[in-house]
């Protein structure tokens, strides 16, 4: 079963711990980059350590999480070959697979209960990239993140 790397600040603690259990019972191998409490920490740095192992290809694919999600959505995407889609409802999940390939799921605890986000993960997890047009599209975006 498929690797899957996850992280959260202590604001996502809760739901990533609910999360995982989830995720593991569906077979899912789940490797936390942290937090490990409900402390106050810094998103960036969990962000940073869930992007940089899909970025060097250890991982396809990620999940973080915190209050809004909002923050660790910037974060991640500064990472070279980070397509992270912060997602608050089901069909913005699946579309975020379908037409960006998006690689980093990023939910908001505060906008996303445990239900959805079992929810919002098993689909996201399950939808692949269409290809296509947009395949062109997401050529356009690499070509700007290598200019920069």
């Amino acid at each position: 079963m498929e690797k899957i790397v996850i992280g959260s600040d202590h604001g996502g603690f809760r739901l990533k711990e609910k999360l995982k259990v989830f995720l593991e019972k569906k077979g899912y191998r789940i490797e936390d980059v942290g937090c490990f409490n409900e402390e106050s920490c810094d998103y960036p740095e969990y962000a940073y350590a869930a992007a940089k192992r899909i970025a060097k290809g250890e991982f396809k694919r990620g999940i973080l999480i915190c209050k809004s999600g909002i923050g660790n959505s910037i974060a991640a995407n500064k990472v070279k070959g980070i397509r992270a889609a912060l997602c608050y409802n089901l069909q913005a999940v699946r579309l975020s697979r379908l037409h960006n390939d998006a690689n980093l799921l990023v939910l908001g605890s505060l906008f996303v209960n445990d239900a959805l986000a079992k929810r919002m993960a098993s689909i996201w997890l399950k939808t692949e990239f269409e290809g296509g047009r947009h395949r062109r599209r997401l050529n356009k975006i690499k070509d700007i993140e290598d200019k920069v």
